[in-house]
């Protein structure tokens, strides 16, 4: 499960108490939480988000940096941050779809993240060929409309238990 953090819950106090109850009451694992915070939430004040983020995955929840790329960008922050995934933004992912001197921004960015032993997720990916160049790349994981549009977690549910076929935009 995956859940995004704005920057104002991250500078919070409470954070790190709000996610241990959630995972208390829930019983979901720890492990199988990812919490995505992206660049521009971890810019105002570095030092506590490094802190507050170190308190999180002393909990076993996983971290993610998201729409990578897009922000203040700073490769400095996948060393002085504990991150274990980078995620791709959907617009970077969108030069798939062009000449391959656009496409090679992608292909640094997944062997960045692999060299630094980060799991890789492409975001936004709405069509095959964005699919087959990414898994060509060895990206790990993908997200987007030609998986499945967004879900209710109803919907969410019985898509993953094969019940209900992906609803897909009309065109992919």
């Amino acid at each position: 499960m995956a859940v995004n953090v704005s920057a104002r819950q991250l500078s919070g106090g409470a954070l790190v108490q709000h996610v241990t109850e959630a995972l208390a009451v829930s019983g979901l694992p720890a492990s199988s939480l990812v919490l995505e915070v992206t660049e521009t939430a971890l810019v105002p004040d570095p030092d506590s988000a490094a802190e507050r983020l170190c308190e999180l995955r002393a909990l076993g929840v996983r971290l993610a940096l998201d729409d990578f790329g897009t922000g203040y960008s700073s490769l400095s922050y996948l060393r002085q941050f504990p991150v274990d995934v980078l995620k791709i933004d959907r617009s970077f992912v969108g030069l798939l779809d062009g000449p391959d001197d656009d496409a090679a921004i992608v292909h640094g960015l997944v062997q960045l993240g692999r060299r630094l032993r980060l799991e890789v997720v492409a975001e936004g990916v709405e069509t095959t060929a964005q699919r087959d160049r990414l898994r060509a790349e060895q990206c790990d994981l993908a997200q987007g409309y030609l998986f499945a549009a967004p879900l209710e977690a109803a919907e969410a549910e019985l898509l993953l238990l094969g019940r209900v076929r992906p609803s897909t935009p009309s065109g992919v």
